[in-house]
């Protein structure tokens, strides 16, 4: 594990961005192409804001995508497909070789028909960079506490808790609790580690209670983000802010 503790969001965003696509590039170099893993959310927007600037061939990058309401259109607000659309892949100065992106409208059998087609390509070949957000509760992608550790899936369904949806009302994805879906599809934690890359993006003093929890707790499923400190190679980007915590009695 390296942590980097640096002055503020701006400066998160740059170094993570540099990070990101340096790990991109390496890949390309020494496989042809790169499969990268991305989050979203607040926490995320320096990244991104940098990104796009990067001196990447992203016509050999494939990109996935972690986690998306189930049930939600690509034109709500809080859509994460179309905060990437926005955020990322329409800025890009070239275009992706494949963006591998979460529809979660539709039947339950659509749904799941669609995530097995997902599920096959996500197992072609190993993701080189997974850029892994942790949340207020400790989530990882949409695995609230308790995660499950142990299912094998690529992607699941879960249950988000009451703080997960109280976190998008916040950052103002969502005028209330109520307006929140009560469920997701999410990249489940063991497919998240087999990542040969795996950088945290975590800003903001929202965050510092859960990134004290994470360095403090053993790994378990009550703090999902503990899983990522049994990982071979993953870099934690924080701010001042929420580091604050880190070495509080």
């Amino acid at each position: 594990m390296i942590c980097e503790i640096l002055k503020d969001r701006k400066q998160v965003g740059i170094n993570a961005a540099e990070l990101i696509a340096r790990r991109i590039n390496l890949a390309i170099a020494e496989y042809g192409e790169a499969r990268i893993l991305l989050s979203t959310g607040a926490s995320q927007f320096e990244m991104f804001e940098q990104l796009h600037r990067e001196p990447v061939d992203w016509t050999r990058v494939t990109m996935f995508h972690l986690d998306e309401y189930v049930g939600l259109p690509a034109d709500h607000p809080a859509s994460f497909r179309k905060y990437l659309l926005e955020r990322f892949i329409y800025t890009l100065p070239i275009p992706l070789k494949e963006a591998v992106l979460i529809n979660g409208e539709g039947t339950p059998e659509e749904v799941a028909q669609r995530i097995a087609v997902l599920s096959a390509k996500f197992r072609e070949k190993p993701i080189d960079v997974g850029v892994i957000g942790i949340g207020e509760n400790g989530h990882i992608a949409f695995n609230d506490p308790p995660a499950d550790f142990e299912t094998e899936e690529v992607f699941i369904t879960v249950n988000l808790d009451d703080r997960c949806k109280a976190q998008q009302v916040r950052e103002k994805w969502f005028a209330s609790l109520g307006d929140v879906p009560s469920q997701a599809i999410t990249m489940a934690p063991k497919a998240i580690m087999t990542c040969r890359t795996i950088i945290s993006v975590v800003p903001s003093q929202v965050k510092a209670e859960a990134i004290k929890k994470t360095f403090s707790s053993p790994v378990n499923p009550t703090i999902p983000a503990t899983i990522l400190k049994t990982h071979p190679d993953w870099t934690l980007i924080l701010d001042t802010e929420s580091a604050s915590l880190i070495y509080a009695s």
